[in-house]
């Protein structure tokens, strides 16, 4: 079994042995407010602020239910080509913790809301469809705070009844890697959906892993665990490489896999036991006798299919059809639906995408991020409108300006929000086309360094970068590149 590298990077090579992963994602849904009731489902509030007797569970209450929670739930298993069985049902999940109140949580059990979905994910061997054994929902439980004083924890029940999504996938996932690219293919689902901002640091969007091994070439499955608090891409790939390796390591030396939870550590990179895994029947669950059946029939099933945006997967398939752009392009730019529909709209304004595609995967994504405006589901206002980026780079194509000019003029789009030749013709940066005037500019260098002419006539070919630069420099950097290096080939190789 080979080992880590030093970077710590997940190997795939376990030797005799492989894995088998299954994921379950909790996804908080985008509602005002909880599942439940009307308390407001926003973080950052002071400690339970948002809270009422329902979400508190005081006797004699009775929920009703959230129906925007519902209608996302179910955007999500139609989008990922779930089966939604007409009837779907409640169940109380008992357990006791003290940021549970009731001593139960709302949830679903044997009739989920969704079945037998799929997301596809990119692997070295070329597409994998991973298949989801159940999407349903269910209410968030509290935070229990321990480190606030040393002799006792406190509870925040803001979170208690949270609407939540719980996608669950089949044991398919075979390396720590391909359980990335599955999370990351899900999160980009969610938000295309617009049904979870997918904040991984707020715990809107977590993970959890069942990880178990077995011999190549076999088909029995080993006793499995399953490993908590794992808050980005990067952890959970670790902490699914490190539970593999552990487990090896166990059987290896004559020991045996036990069925429990575990807690990831992210700083030691180590995974501690937390306690022994459940069993469906240890939560005793039973029917909600509060909350009716929900019932969906075909025709809202069509409807909500019709609603449904273009997703990531078949956008990026276009994009590189559609506009002849290069895979790694239609990746970047199709990330974030906000971001595709931003490129889309200045394409339609000027139609060369490929400049268009340079420019917001760099100076704008760049912006963006400096800003942190990426922090955000959708960037509702782009710091450069389409219109004026595609205005710019039209002014590029047509030899207005330089390209670099136009990242001066650029940042003064940013700074002021003008028009990009509203600030050309301002500045006065047009660009220099003039043969004759660029003719002049270039004598003047040569005549300036005569001894590095002579080099480059003796062979330092790499000094014409340093002719251009003392060109464009004389210039204002106004002077058309193309122009430039055209003359100063003509000059140099002519005879002196």
């Amino acid at each position: 079994m080979s080992r880590k590298p030093d970077d710590g990077t997940p190997t795939v090579d376990y030797g005799d042995w492989e894995a088998v992963i299954g994921l379950e994602v909790h996804a908080q849904l985008l509602t005002e407010s909880k599942l439940f009731c009307g308390c407001s489902a926003s973080v950052g509030a002071a400690p339970n602020a948002h809270t009422c007797p329902v979400c508190m569970g005081f006797p004699g209450v009775l929920p009703v239910l959230n129906e925007r929670a519902l209608e996302l739930s179910l955007r999500t298993g139609v989008a990922t080509g779930c089966r939604i069985p007409p009837l779907a049902r409640w169940s109380r999940k008992n357990y006791f913790y003290p940021d549970l109140p009731k001593g139960y949580q709302i949830s679903m059990f044997d009739e989920p809301l969704a079945v037998e979905g799929r997301v596809e994910i990119d692997t070295p061997d070329g597409v994998k469809r991973i298949r989801l054994t159940r999407i349903h929902m269910e209410e968030d439980a509290g935070k229990s705070v321990h480190d606030a004083h040393d002799d006792h924890s406190l509870v925040d029940l803001n979170r208690t009844g949270v609407p939540l999504m719980e996608i669950v996938s089949e044991p398919e996932l075979s390396t720590p890697a391909e359980a990335g690219a599955y999370l990351r293919e899900l999160r980009t689902i969610l938000q295309y959906l617009e049904v979870c901002d997918g904040n991984l640091d707020e715990g809107s969007f977590r993970c959890d892993a069942n990880v178990s091994i077995r011999r190549r070439g076999t088909e029995e499955l080993g006793t499995r665990t399953e490993t908590k608090n794992m808050n980005s891409f990067r952890s959970v790939e670790r902490a699914i490489d490190s539970e593999i390796r552990r487990q090896i390591e166990l059987i290896e030396g004559g020991g045996r896999v036990v069925q429990e939870t575990r807690n990831w550590d992210a700083d030691s990179g180590r995974s501690t036991p937390m306690r022994s895994k459940e069993h469906a029947h240890d939560y005793r669950y039973f029917p909600e006798p509060d909350l009716l059946p929900i019932e969906i029939d075909a025709a809202r099933v069509e409807e909500t299919r019709a609603d449904l945006p273009e997703l990531p997967r078949p956008r990026r398939a276009r994009f590189m059809d559609q506009y002849g752009l290069p895979e790694y392009d239609a990746e970047v730019l199709t990330a974030r639906r906000d971001l595709a529909d931003y490129f889309e709209a200045t394409v339609a304004e000027h139609g060369n995408a490929k400049s268009v595609s340079n420019w917001v995967m760099g100076d704008v994504l760049r912006l963006v991020r400096e800003q942190r405006l990426d922090d955000a589901l959708v960037i509702r206002r782009w710091p450069v409108t389409a219109a004026h980026l595609a205005e710019l780079v039209r002014l590029i194509d047509d030899g207005t300006i330089s390209g670099k000019i136009a990242k001066a003029v650029f940042e003064e789009m940013h700074a002021s929000g003008d028009a990009p030749s509203e600030i050309v013709e301002r500045k006065g940066l047009r660009q220099v086309t003039d043969e004759g005037a660029i003719a002049s500019a270039v004598d003047a260098v040569l005549a300036r360094f005569p001894d590095k002419v002579e080099e480059y006539r003796g062979g330092k070919d790499k000094l014409i970068g340093f002719f251009v630069g003392q060109v464009m420099k004389a210039t204002a950097g106004k002077a058309n590149p193309k122009a430039v290096n055209d003359i100063l080939q003509s000059r140099l190789t002519a005879s002196s």
